[in-house]
């Protein structure tokens, strides 16, 4: 049951991201960018701002460090697709 629960958070988490990066990309994708970005969230922001990540619990505040993991993320992607 909490697997289903931290996949829900992390499709609406990659959802809110891949909107405020204009990017369309399928819910699957979504998943995967949400996770690895909680994944870097909780590398290189959690230490900076104190704040754990979904993987610690589900909260407003690491939901945003998250959120902020998987924008930072998107943005990469984007520069990659780019330099091609």
């Amino acid at each position: 049951m909490n697997l289903l629960i931290y996949l829900l958070a992390a499709a609406v988490i990659g959802f809110v991201a891949t909107r405020l990066m204009n990017d369309s990309s399928n819910l699957l994708i979504n998943i995967i960018v949400a996770v690895v970005g909680a994944f870097l969230a909780g590398f290189f922001l959690s230490p900076i701002f104190k704040v754990g990540t979904i993987n610690d619990a589900i909260t407003i505040p690491t939901m945003l460090v998250t959120l902020l993991g998987a924008v930072i993320l998107l943005a990469i992607i984007h520069f990659a697709r780019r330099g091609r």
